[in-house]
């Protein structure tokens, strides 16, 4: 960890980098996890949207519930600093999502 203010990335905004410099470290943390988590959810977004196109059809994985389609996807999502697996998949215009465990910090 550095002493020293951090450099913002040159592709940042300068009103983005002032409204930040104004924030409190607990509201930069917030904005940071809101950031991280849209970021996922526009490139889980993309990659849902790139994977409807495929006309292939997989295999249906063998821990795939009953009730969750086979174009479904995991993801994960860090809740209360715990990382959890989630199967999520594109239904008409929304993004539905289904526990499917803890993350094995072994693998």
């Amino acid at each position: 960890m550095s002493y020293e203010s951090p450099t913002p990335p040159t592709e940042l905004p300068t009103d983005v980098v002032d409204t930040l410099d104004d924030y409190s470290p607990k509201l930069l943390q917030q904005v940071a996890q809101y950031a991280e988590e849209l970021a996922e959810y526009r490139e889980r977004e993309a990659r849902l949207a790139e994977e409807s196109d495929e006309e292939a059809i997989e295999e249906r994985p063998e821990d795939l519930p009953d009730d969750v389609p086979g174009k479904a996807t995991i993801t994960t999502k860090e809740i209360n600093d715990n990382r959890y697996y989630y199967w999520q998949w594109r239904d008409g215009d929304k993004i539905k999502s289904k526990y499917k465990g803890p993350v094995n910090p072994d693998e």
